[in-house]
């Protein structure tokens, strides 16, 4: 499928340079041979100054920021580092939870294969995350995330931790969802199998907020992708 990186653009300065990031397309380059390209190559082509200041998993949809110029890079970055950035994502969770502002503060450490994480008091790097509870289903629950750190898989392991993994995330005990589970009379044609609503973790970032090169703060929302506004129409529809 070919992406029109121009269709992506969320924001646009002569600094900043905002994209709605697609499911299943890397950030970066991966390391290993080329599988499929990533947003950076396709900002390169639209605009060869472009740099990331920060990364999304592969699976995972919204707001990327991109910077045009050094000075706005260590802007960014600046504020990336001092905790100065909100990131919001939305996930859907299995179970019912009830999250109002609970934040989750352990430790992550990244495995040696690099492909995952696990929660290690000795040895992990600090880690918070705040939850919040957006709307509750019929066995599932749409949450806000706002991490405060940025470390590998912390939205998904940190709801892990509460009980309330990531819809289709088994690497942290996210089952999948079937429309079957939320539609109580549902017909399956024969001899097919039922896929699952949605094909990836359950996770979009939906809002970054940050501080333009003047000090104008701006907040910048991704629209749902496909995938995650079909999932999350059909719990409106059938999951209530």
């Amino acid at each position: 499928m070919k992406i029109n990186f121009k269709d992506l653009i969320l924001f646009e300065d002569e600094d900043f340079l905002l994209v709605n990031k697609p499911p299943h397309l890397a950030t970066l380059d991966e390391r290993t041979a080329d599988r499929g390209g990533s947003v950076l190559r396709l900002a390169k082509e639209y605009n060869s100054e472009l740099q990331a200041a920060h990364r999304l998993d592969k699976e995972t949809s919204g707001v990327l920021a991109f910077a045009k110029n050094p000075a706005a890079y260590r802007h960014l970055a600046m504020q990336f580092e001092h905790r100065e950035v909100t990131k919001r994502y939305h996930a859907v969770a299995n179970g019912i939870h009830n999250l109002d502002s609970i934040s989750v503060y352990l430790p992550i450490l990244q495995l040696k294969n690099g492909t995952a994480v696990k929660i290690d008091r000795a040895e992990g790097k600090t880690a918070e995350t705040i939850f919040n509870t957006l709307k509750v289903y019929r066995g599932y629950t749409l949450v806000e995330c706002i991490p405060i750190t940025g470390r590998m898989h912390q939205i998904r392991i940190h709801l892990s931790c509460l009980k309330a993994p990531i819809v289709c995330d088994p690497q942290y005990g996210g089952e999948p969802i079937f429309l079957s589970s939320l539609k109580r009379k549902f017909n399956l044609k024969k001899e097919t199998e039922e896929q699952p609503l949605i094909q990836r973790v359950a996770l979009h970032a939906f809002a970054l907020s940050f501080a333009l090169m003047n000090g104008d703060p701006i907040r910048v929302e991704a629209p749902y992708p496909k995938d995650f506004e079909v999932l999350v129409k059909q719990l409106n529809k059938f999951g209530v």
